[in-house]
């Protein structure tokens, strides 16, 4: 099992380092509900299925990302609080590539 560390900055601003593991194919939106990163039932409210920008968060480092899809891209056409460096953390897998990745939870709407 190889573990990445991602440092996670909560709603309230508190900075988090956890460790996310590459073989189970999870996303960053489900690390954060692992960790108790957020209060339950704000965020990842569809499931992972980039439907209601919960999970929605600002990437810091300089990490390259996969391409946002078209379902992502238009959710955060539609969501509050979007800036340039939003994605959905439900589309963000985790992979050994996203080694130190830096991002914070955009405020809960």
């Amino acid at each position: 099992m190889t573990d990445v560390k991602i440092t996670i900055i909560d709603r309230q601003g508190v900075k988090h380092e956890v460790d996310a593991p590459t073989d189970m194919n999870m996303n960053l939106m489900e690390i954060v509900r692992s960790y108790e990163l957020a209060p339950e039932g704000t965020i990842g409210i569809c499931g992972g299925m980039a439907m209601c920008a919960s999970c929605q968060c600002y990437v810091l480092s300089d990490h390259e990302l996969p391409e946002m899809s078209y379902d992502e891209d238009l959710m955060l056409s539609e969501a509050f609080n979007v800036q340039e460096n939003s994605r959905l953390g439900c589309q963000i897998f985790i992979k050994e590539e996203l080694e130190g990745l830096e991002v914070e939870l955009a405020p809960e709407v």
